[in-house]
């Protein structure tokens, strides 16, 4: 047996305990298949030398384990991937195209749903640099690409909880984009909740300081810490929360309780206040007022840019003709001041 059979057998063993393990049953209900291809994630027709993707998964977001050499280091990768290499199975990559566009869709979406990830891709063999989660350009969408989002591990040995837990993580995406549901949900418990604390997302180790002034993800991330620790040490840390379930499928990233009432706060990694107002408001509204959501007494916007008159004037018209408490806050990272 393998080195990769043996990691796909383990893998399939230990599945049973993790709602990955019904994958196959899944794939059988989004398709209306009249029976599950196979009882496992992985089968001797889907594994390879040095990697295995789910059986089906040909066609399909696929999820995918294997090894690859970056920079002279044989590491293991688990995630999921678009294979756009035509082959006898998959003659024409044309099936694969509005399942790019849903897998878009998702992501445009939950923006920071998959944020922990990475993404890098192959174009005719050629490895590209890792780069954070987001949708999946046009100019990629061509024969003879392949485009990852995962993990990368720092050795060639795979952490088999690890790989479990993520693809736990990433069903919700692979139904979306393998399904025909009108708008992509996520498993979470129903109703606002709040509850006071900080749930610091991961940073990513393995990137360089560019990516990491690049990267809107690694900012928002410091910022949302920042920003939680800024209002801790103000109104105390019973008060405060990060990642709240919105009760409409969503998280949100910074709510404060104030006497039972909520104050929302938004981060925006935009280079102006015009456009972290743009990329807020609508998520901010849907946070507030969709059905099954909580009411908040301020929809709070926070950005690095400094506002001007204009985008001022443009919120003051909208609480005053509207009723909308929507507000723009400045942040500053480097000295943790939040500025109305």
């Amino acid at each position: 047996m393998s080195e990769m059979e043996k990691i796909a057998e383990e893998l399939n063993r230990l599945s049973a305990t993790h709602p990955i393990g019904s994958l196959q049953d899944i794939r059988q209900e989004l398709k209306g298949l009249s029976r599950r291809a196979a009882r496992s994630i992985f089968t001797a027709q889907s594994i390879q030398d040095d990697y295995a993707f789910h059986l089906g998964g040909r066609t399909e977001l696929q999820f995918n384990v294997g090894w690859e050499t970056v920079d002279g280091v044989r590491r293991f990768r688990h995630g999921v991937a678009f294979s756009l290499e035509p082959s006898q199975t998959l003659p024409s990559i044309d099936p694969l195209l509005p399942k790019i566009a849903r897998f878009n869709e998702f992501i445009r979406t939950y923006p920071d749903e998959l944020a922990r990830f990475r993404m890098w891709h192959y174009d005719n063999d050629v490895r590209s640099g890792s780069y954070g989660v987001g949708e999946i350009p046009s100019e990629l969408a061509k024969p003879h690409v392949f485009i990852f989002l995962g993990h990368l591990a720092p050795t060639n040995v795979p952490d088999h909880e690890l790989v479990l837990n993520d693809f736990d993580t990433l069903l919700s995406l692979y139904r979306f984009v393998e399904g025909a549901e009108e708008f992509p949900s996520i498993t979470r418990k129903s109703g606002f909740s709040f509850s006071p604390g900080c749930s610091i997302k991961p940073s990513f180790t393995q990137v360089s300081l560019p990516e990491r002034i690049l990267d809107i993800n690694l900012r928002h991330n410091t910022i949302q810490l920042a920003l939680y620790e800024f209002l801790a040490k103000k109104h105390g840390v019973g008060l405060v929360g990060t990642e709240i379930p919105s009760g409409a499928g969503t998280r949100l990233d910074v709510v404060l309780n104030v006497g039972g009432k909520f104050h929302i706060y938004e981060i925006k990694t935009a280079q102006s206040t015009r456009a972290c107002i743009r990329e807020a408001l609508a998520q901010l509204l849907e946070y507030s007022y969709w059905p099954g959501t909580q009411e908040a007494e301020r929809l709070i916007i926070v950005g690095e840019p400094e506002a001007n008159d204009e985008c001022r004037n443009f919120l003051s018209a909208l609480r005053n003709r509207f009723s909308l408490p929507v507000y723009y806050c400045q942040f500053k990272v480097s000295n943790g001041e939040l500025i109305e």
